[in-house]
């Protein structure tokens, strides 16, 4: 029926959403422009990198993201593949995880595998991040994991 058919066209547009902003995020990464990644959040998102602690609120997870990560970074020497999505949607909200690969050229090639474990809500019809969290999995030297 209609009804049925909207439904499954709707959910198949929020996946597809979702994934264009998680590409999103990892491609303002690898530009350097983490000030804008800050948009792609709620102002109350929960953001934990690494060994950050969980970080609540646009004010204190922003500092991850322009302090550690942007704030000695004048250029580039790494890059990001993200891929293997595994996503639920429910209504407006979502969860989500990703396998992450860091690929960095200086001072020697090397790698790090991780994971985004993700939560998702729409805002005005937009997808934002809730909760963004980034553990590293693996790392192709030692002193990178974890």
């Amino acid at each position: 029926n209609l009804e049925g058919l909207e439904r499954r066209l709707r959910a198949l547009e929020d996946l597809e959403a979702i994934k264009k902003l998680q590409r999103r995020y990892m491609q303002l990464h690898d530009r350097l422009e983490f000030e804008r990644i800050l948009d792609l959040f709620t102002d109350d998102a929960e953001v934990e990198v690494r060994s950050s602690g969980v970080l609540k609120g646009r004010e204190n997870f922003s500092r991850i993201f322009l302090d550690t990560l942007g704030g000695h970074r004048l250029e580039r020497h790494d890059g990001h593949l993200v891929g293997e999505p595994v996503i639920t949607v429910e209504g407006d909200t979502a969860r989500g995880h990703w396998t992450v690969y860091m690929f960095f050229s200086v001072p020697d090639i090397q790698w790090v595998q991780g994971r985004n474990d993700c939560e998702y809500v729409k805002v005005d019809g937009v997808w934002k991040f809730s909760k963004l969290r980034f553990t590293r999995t693996l790392a192709s030297s030692p002193e990178l994991y974890p």
